[in-house]
């Protein structure tokens, strides 16, 4: 029997497209509007069924997700810039030797780490560049792409899904529920420390199955010891990383900084290891060619939010779910809140988005059926956080598996099981807060 194989990423993207434009077609067009009290009420439109305009579609795709394309395109160049002074292949050997028989504790504080910034001040797109440092890292220390995936992506998503002081998910839809701010954060914390602590279990796991002996001695023997020079990259390297974390945390940096930065490693990467300007050229161009391609997909996956957005049917198909709600009872309604979420994750990825259109709504209804507010805001939180993992429209997503070079399709078949398991994970967390008394729930 033929194993079944995945489609073409541009495959799978244009299927989706497509029945997004047929979408268009069937489902009656509506809006949200801001009232003049402030508060959002639902209105039907006219919709606009998509044809021809699911080409044009793309290109408004591209527009729309410029910024992180051209941050894939420079920070793709920069370190196949990197990459070509082998200061970061000597230095990873270095790493390997030093670390001995302690890899499994370098992965579970990776995971921590990450973890830790996802929860605290909700790190996503600054994952990006991380992951293509971390990845070549456990490749080299005997382990496969999908580990530095797991470390660094998946462990600051499962940190944005449980975070206790996430300021674009927790704090903006406590301030919609107008709930005090961070308030919860005693359980909050505790449903971060158990995934967090189960996320480590199955990184420790996966390297036990995953892991390649003799991977790491077979690339020590290609290379000396690092040389001045290259000690002079690596130092360059680490102060790019201290200068982003500190930017992120205190300065409010975002993608025009941080490209910015690493283009400016690059470069200085180059001269120090006594590359010619056209040297240096070549090689920022060698690796926005190398992932071109991935960095596509970004703007591609992009169309499929702007045809729903212009054939007037996102807000419809958000109001349908809502009025779905009635008469669900207490867990019912709690569960059907998580699910909607999850589901508009597919369509709004922007946590800050979605929280402005369905916390206005689920609020109150929270207060009809008898959930606390509180309970609305975690069901928020999972839902928005956990199939972040699996959504094509999300254009993190898609750049870090770009810095990873994996398909989208191998990704979807390998982490699929996992975000199952932290939704079922993530309800019975939920359900918990029906049948204790927690602090401020």
């Amino acid at each position: 029997m033929r194993k079944f194989k995945l489609p073409n990423t541009y495959v799978i993207i244009a299927s989706i497209l497509l029945l997004c434009a047929a979408l268009t077609w069937f489902v009656p067009g509506g809006q949200y509007v801001t009232g003049e009290d402030g508060t959002l009420r639902y209105e039907q439109v006219d919709a606009v069924p998509q044809t021809w305009q699911l080409l044009s579609a793309i290109y408004h795709g591209f527009v729309k997700q410029a910024g992180i394309i051209v941050f894939i395109l420079v920070v793709g160049g920069a370190f196949w810039l990197l990459n070509a002074t082998g200061a970061v292949s000597a230095g990873i050997e270095r790493f390997i030797s030093r670390v001995g028989k302690r890899d499994k504790l370098v992965l579970a504080s990776i995971t921590l780490l990450f973890s830790l910034a996802g929860a605290v001040f909700g790190m996503s797109e600054e994952t990006i560049p991380f992951v293509g440092i971390v990845v070549p890292l456990v490749v080299s220390m005997g382990y496969d792409a999908f580990m530095g995936m797991l470390v660094v992506y998946v462990a600051s998503n499962v940190g944005f899904s449980s975070a206790f002081l996430n300021p674009f998910t927790v704090g903006i839809a406590q301030g919609m529920a107008d709930l005090p701010l961070f308030s919860g954060m005693g359980y909050r914390i505790f449903c971060w420390a158990l995934l967090t602590a189960l996320l480590i279990l199955f990184v420790l796991l996966y390297a036990d199955k995953t892991r390649v002996e003799g991977r790491s001695s077979a690339c020590q023997s290609t290379s000396g010891p690092v040389t001045k020079r290259q000690g002079w990259i690596l130092w360059v390297l680490l102060l790019t990383v201290v200068l982003l974390i500190v930017g992120v945390t205190r300065w409010d940096w975002y993608l025009p900084e941080i490209t910015g930065l690493f283009l400016g490693m690059g470069i200085v990467c180059g001269l120090i290891a006594g590359f010619s300007a056209s040297k240096i050229a070549d090689e920022l161009l060698a690796g926005a060619k190398d992932i071109l391609s991935a960095a596509l997909v970004v703007g591609f996956a992009s169309g499929i939010i702007v045809l729903l957005q212009d054939g007037k049917v996102v807000d419809s198909i958000l109001h349908a779910m809502q009025e779905g709600l009635d008469g669900t009872g207490r867990a019912g309604s709690l569960s059907a809140m998580y699910g909607i979420q999850a589901i508009i994750n597919f369509m709004i990825p922007s946590a800050t988005a979605k929280a402005a259109i369905t916390i206005p709504i689920m609020a109150p209804f929270a207060d009809l059926v008898g959930v606390s507010r509180q309970a609305m805001v975690l069901a928020f939180q999972f839902g928005d956080g956990f199939t972040n993992m699996l959504t094509p429209t999300s254009g993190v997503l898609m750049a870090a598996l770009a810095m990873a070079r994996i398909p989208y399709g191998e990704w979807v078949r390998w982490i699929w099981k996992g975000v199952v398991v932290l939704l079922l994970l993530g309800l019975v967390l939920l359900l918990a807060t029906l049948l204790t008394q927690l602090a401020g729930f």
